[in-house]
């Protein structure tokens, strides 16, 4: 689907949906595996939308700033949306202080201006590239932000570091090239959470590795069982694309878990944000385990 040929979104909604009101329950939830590749990034950009339960597209073709229009064109048609972003939105609280933003929106200001510059040069406290090690760990200066360190890893593998640019299971540039479309979204009427209270349409922070449990996702082979295992209710269609890439299938996976755990979005307006939250950002996770939730 070419984001191009879409009419133009309609921005005549003064009032969006609350969460907790019930007419306005979620109808439709959109997972998109974000890359930060440049020439290869409309092969390794997926974005899945489940809706009733049941996946209605897996797909790819997108550049990022077509993407982002996507995005908002499906919500101003749909405002009732939940959209899952798979980059870390913020950094650690210190480096956030350090330069000099106080808010998430400042930050991402910052990181529109010299996104490309840390990219290309490297500096501390970013690391990864050839010859750029990463630094020892300071007491003051933990590398991971809180909720990148509140949950057990799975498989023996958790959250990276947003500074890690390079090298096996680089998140640094997804991330660096993904804040600054944080801007777009929230003017065009999202909540981005927990920088904003919790509303629709909302865009939230996705681990996929939180929502598909331990899976060899290298192997095709693996990532077809676990469908089949896990998602036998989809069409055959849906299966198939899901599992013809790491990319669709992380997407595809979100997106049909947020759909299932669709009713615990509302439950986040009843908790409070805390300082760090408003500044580093949360990964959602459903209430429940959705690996041993269904036993």
């Amino acid at each position: 689907m070419n984001a191009d040929s879409l009419p133009p979104p309609d921005r005549s909604r003064a009032r969006r949906p609350d969460l907790r009101e019930p007419e306005h329950h979620i109808d439709a939830c959109i997972a998109v595996d974000w890359s930060g590749a440049i020439a290869t990034v409309r092969t390794r950009l997926w974005l899945a939308e489940s809706r009733a339960n049941r996946l209605v597209r897996v797909e790819c073709g997108f550049d990022r700033p077509s993407l982002v229009r996507h995005l908002i064109a499906c919500a101003e048609r749909d405002p009732s949306l939940v959209v899952g972003l798979d980059f870390a939105f913020a950094f650690p609280l210190w480096f956030t202080e350090h330069l000099g933003a106080e808010s998430a929106r400042e930050l991402w200001e910052i990181v529109a201006r010299k996104a490309e510059m840390w990219l290309a040069r490297c500096p501390s406290p970013f690391w990864g590239k050839p010859y750029v090690r990463c630094p020892p760990r300071a007491r003051d200066r933990n590398p991971l932000r809180r909720t990148e360190e509140e949950h057990v890893p799975v498989g023996g593998q958790g959250p990276k570091s947003v500074f890690q640019i390079g090298g096996a299971g680089t998140v640094g540039t997804g991330s660096l090239r993904g804040m600054p479309y944080l801007r777009e979204l929230q003017d065009a009427g999202f909540a981005i959470w927990p920088f904003d209270a919790p509303r629709l349409p909302m865009v939230v922070e996705l681990y996929p590795r939180y929502l598909t449990g331990k899976v060899h996702k290298a192997s095709l082979i693996a990532r077809a069982l676990y469908i089949q295992a896990h998602h036998a209710h989809e069409s055959r269609e849906m299966q198939d694309l899901a599992a013809c890439s790491e990319d669709a299938f992380d997407a595809a996976v979100s997106a049909a878990c947020m759909q299932r755990f669709a009713r615990d979005f509302p439950r986040i307006a009843d908790h409070p944000r805390s300082r760090i939250d408003r500044l580093e950002g949360r990964i959602w996770k459903p209430l429940r385990d959705p690996v041993f939730e269904r036993w």
